[in-house]
């Protein structure tokens, strides 16, 4: 829920308003305070007193007539359907648009490279939408030198935080895992940045709903629900349905480079399970066809049910059997095996080993296909069965 916080007082403009107001006359104070109240910036009426005794903003010169004349015409300036002001919460309407942009975007059909443009834009959005939380709170954020004076561009505008900046505040408002999917996204936007890419869209789709719901949930929980998108962005409905052989070979079609490969590996590397396992960081949805009992319900595209009840359980083993086997890389069974004690095995002794045995045939279960396109992921047992290799071959290893 919106509340008031401690940047809630009046902008410069609206001072430099406020004089001019109170200098053509016809409003008392209480009149004048109504223009500049609003749902998520109230003003304590004793502030325009100060004004108008001088007591406060004593530097601010009153607006000419003629600002003061366009305040008056447009006002209330304020977007239909939020009522938030046009002017004054400028960055909250900004956050909003540029979000509902990315996920316009990215669903626009005959779109290629629909990742990338993603997530630029939803860069902005939350950009814009920290910096709303920032002066609300009336936090500068501003960059500084060491001399406290504010950096400017070459052209002598402010500069303002980056989102990276922003994220490692100790006042930002998320929470680990939502600060761990934005800088999985900035990781690789800098990655892909005045780059050629493949399609990526595939390997990062979780991320990128993740980040959807990340960012509607801290508008409804910092500055209230009345802001959410969720009435902008219906669900989006398909023309096909994919099975596991075409998806398959979608993925081979669109296998990525290795330098994105090697991001996103070197990323993952320092999350735990845990936090890669997160709904902040990467939110999976699955899909199975139900057909239901009566007219009525079967219309329903998406059907939410209790994880603990009998159908829910049902298809939880389903998804374990078939979706949510451990997948490890090469580098994460090395040093699983070099912690259990065998320091000495190494990457090469572990290629020797998966090539002597033909660990990648299909037959023997021991990996597949990982996370990625191109990139091959190792199971349980084929870590069980390194580790007896090292057991038999102790002097080697150890």
């Amino acid at each position: 829920m919106a509340r008031g916080k401690p940047g809630n007082t009046l902008h410069r403009w609206e001072v430099a308003l406020v004089k001019a107001m109170q200098a053509r006359g016809g409003w008392n104070d209480q009149e004048i305070l109504a223009y500049f109240t609003r749902p998520l910036r109230t003003v304590n009426h004793r502030l325009i007193g100060e004004i108008r005794t001088q007591q406060r903003h004593k530097a601010i010169n009153a607006a000419n007539d003629e600002a003061l004349d366009e305040f008056l015409v447009t006002w209330p300036d304020v977007d239909p359907s939020t009522g938030l002001s046009i002017r004054g919460d400028e960055l909250l309407i900004k956050a909003r648009e540029a979000m509902i942009a990315a996920v316009h975007t990215f669903n626009g059909a005959g779109l290629t490279f629909r990742a990338e443009l993603f997530i630029v834009t939803a860069v902005i959005a939350w950009t814009y939408l920290m910096h709303a939380f920032y002066r609300r709170e009336g936090l500068d954020y501003r960059y500084k030198k060491a001399d406290g004076t504010v950096v400017q561009t070459p052209e002598g505008a402010e500069k303002y935080w980056d989102l990276g900046f922003c994220l490692r505040n100790a006042k930002c408002p998320v929470g680990k895992p939502v600060v761990q999917n934005l800088e999985f996204l900035l990781s690789l936007r800098h990655e892909v940045e005045h780059r050629s890419t493949s399609r990526i869209d595939d390997a990062v789709s979780a991320k990128l709903q993740a980040c959807c719901i990340n960012f509607n949930d801290a508008l409804k929980t910092v500055f209230g629900a009345q802001y959410a998108l969720e009435r902008r962005l219906p669900i989006a409905l398909q023309f096909v349905t994919f099975g596991s052989d075409q998806r398959a070979l979608l993925k081979k079609a669109g296998a990525l480079p290795q330098n994105i490969v090697a991001m996103m590996d070197a990323f993952h590397a320092g999350l735990s399970e845990e936090e890669q396992a997160d709904p902040a960081f990467a939110h999976r949805v699955f899909f199975i066809p139900k057909l239901g009992a009566r007219a009525s319900s079967s219309d329903e595209a998406i059907e939410f049910i209790k994880a603990d009840s009998a159908e829910g359980e049902a298809i939880a083993k389903v998804l374990l059997k078939e979706i949510d086997k451990r997948r490890y890389t090469a580098t994460e069974v090395v040093k699983i095996v070099k912690d259990s004690g065998f320091p000495r095995f190494g990457m090469r002794a572990h290629s020797e080993l998966w090539r002597a045995l033909d660990g990648k045939a299909p037959g023997k279960s021991f990996g597949g296909p990982g996370l990625y396109a191109g990139q091959w992921g190792w199971f349980d047992p084929w870590i069980a069965r390194v580790k007896a290799h090292c057991e038999e071959n102790g002097d080697r290893y150890k």
